[in-house]
């Protein structure tokens, strides 16, 4: 079954969570004329529909000299939690509405907010607030990715570059041609946080407004890959080999108080996934990225690299991690993981264990272990 956050960023339909919320519907309000039509959606009107539904994902961490006096911290941690909307006027006309709790006192935040219009299958114009086109890591997102989770902000630096939780404000069009083998989307946005956008206020002097301009472009060789928000990994559903380049820019889009230039970043990144038969399948995963912020912020400019490599063996999925982004600092960051995936329905539940060690250039090694837990409903 497809998993509904999923669904939202392609079809906005699933079984299940029409299921839940037709009996929440048919307790709570009764008196309210809703259809619902099993295994399909809760008809609205001649033509709307409308889904609901949530996810989350908590863990158990232990982290070698993260405690403040120096030993080892331990901490339970809800680590996300998601309200999912998704729904339709019509064939054409379609949207998404998802929260995700923010900050200590666990207060929501709205991630996205997007009106879809679906001019035909192979094109659409995306508007609101929602994930500008960028490289497989981010827009994947934490429920989506090898190993479950996020890559840590490494390589992937996308993450809090361009909003709230990689998110932006702007508009998009998302389409795909050649029966799916081809897929682009481009856009322009606010880009206003740029993820060195702590040093940038509305007061700066030499702040400007131009827009932050973002593009991907695909290329499917085997399966197609549906839709506009990606997947990290197929836990063997399809037979993937996918080449992509993404890329943005923002004029005077790296601002300090005395200095500004432009931002520009890139990356190219790469899936292969692969069924093998009985024994299960495997998947490859690799992307380089460059960063230039015009030399104003060395810290965030440099060269990344990362690659995920895991093995699906019925419910079971090992799994390894590497990234690396080497600052114009001559201050090197580097991450590797090694866990396993125990897959109970696909995305919507799962449990994870991962061991990783970070190393920061003139910084102690830090090792840590992680057992996550992922529902979605």
């Amino acid at each position: 079954m497809k998993q509904l956050y999923q669904n939202q960023c392609r079809t906005i339909h699933t079984s299940k969570h029409i299921r839940a919320l037709s009996l929440a519907l048919s307790i709570g309000l009764a008196m309210m004329q809703v259809e619902a039509h099993a295994a399909a959606n809760i008809k609205v009107g001649d033509e709307g529909s409308l889904s609901v539904g949530f996810g989350m994902r908590s863990s158990f961490s232990t982290v070698s000299k993260a405690a403040p006096d120096g030993s080892s911290s331990n901490n339970f941690a809800l680590n996300s939690a998601r309200l999912y909307v998704g729904g339709s006027l019509n064939k054409n006309i379609k949207g998404m509405f998802n929260s995700e709790k923010s900050g200590a006192d666990d207060t929501f935040q709205v991630i996205d907010a997007a009106g879809i219009f679906e001019i035909s299958p192979e094109l659409s114009i995306w508007t609101g607030r929602f994930i500008s086109p960028s490289d497989r890591a981010n827009m994947a997102g934490p429920y989506y990715s090898l190993g479950g989770g996020y890559w840590a902000s490494i390589a992937s630096r996308y993450g809090g570059n361009g909003g709230t939780i990689g998110r932006d404000e702007g508009i998009a069009v998302v389409g795909s041609a050649f029966d799916g083998m081809l897929g682009y989307s481009v856009g322009a946005f606010e880009g206003d946080k740029l993820g060195i956008g702590s040093v940038i206020t509305a007061t700066t002097p030499l702040l400007g407004d131009s827009l932050m301009y973002a593009t991907r472009l695909q290329f499917n060789f085997w399966d197609a890959e549906p839709g506009y928000y990606g997947t990290g990994n197929y836990l063997g559903a399809k037979d993937i080999l996918a080449v992509a380049f993404a890329g943005r820019m923002k004029t005077d889009g790296a601002t300090t108080l005395t200095t500004k230039g432009d931002y520009v970043s890139y990356s190219v990144d790469f899936l292969m996934e692969k069924k093998l038969a009985a024994a299960g399948a495997a998947s490859l995963e690799a992307a380089y990225y460059n960063y230039d912020t015009s030399d104003v912020f060395l810290s965030e400019q440099g060269k990344a690299f990362s690659v995920g490599v895991g093995y699906l063996i019925g419910k079971i999925q090992p799994f390894v991690r590497y990234q690396k982004f080497d600052a114009d600092t001559n201050i090197t960051n580097k991450r590797s993981d090694i866990g396993a995936l125990y897959i109970i329905d696909g995305y919507n539940a799962q449990v994870s264990a991962t061991y990783s060690s970070t190393k920061t250039t003139a910084a102690p090694k830090v090792n840590g272990a992680v057992v996550a837990l992922q529902l979605q409903f």
